[in-house]
């Protein structure tokens, strides 16, 4: 049998008849846009991320311009972000009217470092976008130590856990999820996540997402037409039960995967003291793609994701980085992410893992 890159279909098919239930309420009620069904799953992912808010929005992408906007990051501010990550972690940061000013990572991790995000600090610098990438925790504690705001992208991150317990998405001043089918959370389509602590943030977020209005009537700010609509939120709500054992699942997968490729190829190492829960699996290589040829070939799924740094995005180029970025250039050159998800079983793995080290024979 195939072994795909990631199966979001399996582990919803246990909660079938939930989702189908929780579907039907919103048919019933008729209240399609924000509504009690957002507002009972911002209630639930607050608590179960452990900050004191979360707000409801169209997607993981306009989070992060939303959050940055609630902090007041605008024309003429700088905003410091990893340059091997998706693109849209930076992409949010020109709407604000801010300039990313990217940051290198450890080729080890996949994340930024406190002296990788200092060495790109300017007198500008508004905030932090601290990206939890593959589902590794940034260090969050140490950047704002760095005393500037992080914002946390925990897109790949839900279900994450620091050093000491805390989850992503109560680490840093805000939190941006995407809630996109492939990810640890995901919806039935696009949507995404605020999670913050602040309270006047979170009002501050609430009235962006929605046109810059509290009221829908008097509008304060230039804002969005960006809301979490009720199918999403409600599907979104009756998985949420579930989201620790799915990553359970992926960290038994990702603790087999270490335990077979040892010494193979290169291993995701996970930041000090943190529990990831691994909305992907990407090892490093020599040469990557020839190895996903190899397993393509087996009928196993693998892909590079980042093979050109966000710095050197057409859409971004004219942005140089204040230095250069070494670990950037070789996480995107040798990185392959490898099958992983919840319903990943021990036979798959293995399976996986005997085809790598076939191809590196």
């Amino acid at each position: 049998m195939p072994i795909p890159l990631f199966d979001a279909a399996t582990p919803v098919r246990a909660i079938e008849a939930r989702v189908r239930a929780a579907l039907d309420a919103v048919l019933a009620d008729g209240a399609y846009v924000l509504g009690p069904h957002v507002e009972g799953f911002e209630r639930a992912f607050a608590q179960y991320v452990g900050a004191g808010h979360a707000i409801g929005v169209a997607n993981g992408t306009e989070a992060i311009t939303i959050a940055l906007r609630a902090l007041g990051v605008g024309p003429g501010d700088d905003v410091v972000v990893p340059s091997f990550t998706f693109y849209a972690s930076a992409e949010a940061i020109p709407p604000t009217g801010a300039r990313p000013v990217f940051c290198d990572v450890d080729p080890e991790t996949f994340v930024v470092t406190p002296e990788a995000v200092r060495a790109a600090l300017t007198p500008a610098t508004k905030a932090v976008v601290a990206v939890h990438l593959f589902g590794n925790v940034a260090p969050v504690g140490e950047i704002e130590a760095l005393g500037v705001p992080v914002v946390e992208d925990a897109a790949q991150a839900a279900g994450s856990r620091a050093a000491g317990g805390a989850r992503t998405g109560a680490l840093g001043t805000l939190a941006t999820f995407s809630f996109y089918p492939s990810k640890n959370l995901g919806a039935f389509g696009d949507g995404g996540a605020i999670t913050t602590s602040d309270a006047a943030l979170a009002e501050t977020a609430r009235t962006l997402r929605f046109h810059g209005s509290r009221d829908g009537s008097t509008y304060e700010l230039v804002g969005y037409n960006s809301r979490l609509d009720a199918l999403q939120a409600a599907i979104l709500h009756a998985q949420l039960p579930e989201l620790d054992r799915w990553c359970e699942g992926r960290r038994v997968a990702g603790r087999r995967y270490a335990q077979r490729l040892e010494g193979v190829v290169g291993l995701p190492r996970p930041t000090a003291g943190s529990d990831p829960a691994w909305g992907l699996y990407v090892v490093r290589d020599r040469e990557p793609d020839a190895l996903a040829d190899a397993l393509a070939a087996e009928r196993i799924g693998a892909r590079g994701y980042y093979r050109t740094p966000v710095h050197r995005q057409p859409a971004l180029a004219g942005l140089a980085p204040p230095a250069e970025l070494p670990g950037t250039e070789e996480a995107a050159r040798t990185h392959l992410a490898i099958p992983m998800g919840a319903a990943l079983g021990d036979e798959e793995v293995d399976a996986v893992a005997a085809a790598i080290r076939a191809a590196r024979r």
